[in-house]
């Protein structure tokens, strides 16, 4: 029975331990081949045990390498493998490939552009603080791809010339949360408290001013914590768990305050959500992690548990623009939490046909921004954007800024969030205004 999923395990960081464990899972992967179209890991894997005959023993490090860095921490596998712990077997394929990356991160040795990348991509505060104070000269630079300034990007930070970015906002969430007069709600029947994300709080502020504006309109008090950070997903993702860990247990003591107050947390990112609730047990285990990610919840989530609760009850009544139709993007991410369609399911109240894509964006965390990795990425989402556009709805809509980012490189369609079409469909304007 194996333990190495576990980062504070003291075999957890032995690559020889790592490699152990790497030809026992491909063996039962090998064996099973129910992943053969998630992503393209498990295609290369077969590939490369089957030119050995089918012995895994005979793979070399660098096909077992191929599949480690294939993976972009989707974790469908979650959904589709049948050996998913509590099963016997312990087969926890997206935690081994983190494990993988943190091994590789411990050893060093890694080209520069690869670490320069991760600084790049993890530090999100940093960025964010200084990119939004400067967002039309950021925005000018970065928007245009493959100039100059985002070929130098790529030489020195890794991130390819081509990837659409998403750009920054002038005014961060926070500021404008704290900024607002005359808000909140009389006599509440509920409070949460938001968790600002790095892409809601520097990129895309208008998805938590229609957060807000919703809950509100439904009688749902918002506030904000105090003393959050980015999630820590890049540093992860990395494999850089020190740096993770921080940011895990500087969250999780903050988020935990707003829970003992009474109030639930609400993410409106997919990937976001998911540490909280899945990783931040892990990385940062205690009573507090285990009581956040309890209380923890998708934005839309909230509102359709809400909704269905007895004596609850969102309002019903939509006197602004409702859509016809609406093609929405199930994020992987969100599909992983198993909180079923609660986005479709919100925005199906509004009146709407909501037609489903579940397909990957080829994005899942920063794995889609590197330049190694950028021509597989879009690959990936051929299938998203090729669905997507046949639906021919009047709507786009998905939970990631960074899928929803993908969409629009791929089919020049512009998605919005479910909070934001449930805003205008109860007459609120963007940015909040009723």
């Amino acid at each position: 029975m194996t333990t190495t999923y576990d980062p504070y395990n003291p075999r957890y960081l032995v690559e020889a331990d790592l490699r152990e464990e790497l030809g026992r899972v491909y063996d039962l992967c090998h064996g099973c081949r129910l992943c053969f179209n998630l992503c393209p890991s498990f295609p290369s894997m077969f590939d490369a045990i089957d030119g050995h005959d089918g012995d895994v023993s005979a793979m070399s490090v660098a096909e077992q390498d191929k599949v480690v860095d294939e993976c972009y921490q989707c974790k469908l596998c979650y959904i589709k493998c049948p050996y998913v712990p509590p099963h016997e077997w312990e087969l926890d394929f997206p935690r081994l490939m983190m494990r993988a990356h943190a091994v590789k991160h411990a050893k060093g040795g890694r080209p520069v552009v690869e670490r320069l990348a991760d600084q790049f991509l993890g530090r999100t505060d940093l960025l964010g603080t200084v990119s939004s104070v400067a967002a039309p000269l950021v925005n000018a630079i970065t928007s245009k791809t493959g100039s100059l300034p985002r070929r130098v990007m790529q030489e020195t930070v890794g991130i390819h010339a081509q990837r659409v970015l998403p750009p920054y906002a002038r005014e961060r969430f926070s500021t404008w949360f704290t900024r607002r007069r005359g808000a909140g709600v009389e006599s509440p029947r509920a409070e949460v408290s938001v968790y600002p994300t790095c892409f809601v709080e520097y990129m895309a502020p208008s998805i938590a001013k229609d957060l807000v504006a919703v809950y509100e309109h439904n009688k749902i008090a918002c506030s904000l914590p105090e003393g959050t950070r980015c999630c820590g997903a890049p540093w992860l993702h990395g494999g850089d768990v020190a740096r993770f860990e921080r940011s895990a247990r500087k969250n999780v003591a903050a988020l935990a305050k707003e829970v003992r107050a009474g109030r639930d947390v609400v993410v409106a990112q997919p990937t976001c959500a998911y540490v909280i609730r899945r990783d931040y047990p892990i990385y940062a285990p205690g009573v507090d992690a285990d009581l956040v990610a309890e209380h923890t919840f998708d934005a839309s989530e909230y509102l359709v548990n809400e909704h269905r609760r007895e004596g609850g009850g969102l309002d019903t009544s939509f006197p602004g623009d409702v859509p016809g139709s609406v093609v929405y993007h199930l994020a992987c991410h969100l599909r992983a939490q198993n909180v079923g369609f609660k986005g479709r399911d919100l925005m199906a109240l509004t009146g709407a046909k909501v037609a489903l894509v579940e397909r990957c964006s080829g994005i899942d965390g920063t794995w889609g921004y590197r330049s190694e990795n950028y021509d597989l990425a879009r690959k990936v989402a051929r299938p998203l954007a090729r669905e997507t556009v046949a639906a021919g709805a009047d709507v786009v809509c998905g939970d990631c800024h960074l899928a929803n980012t993908a969409i629009q490189q791929e089919t020049g369609l512009t998605p919005v969030h479910p909070l934001q079409l449930v805003a205008r469909a109860y007459g609120i304007s963007a940015g909040g205004e009723r």
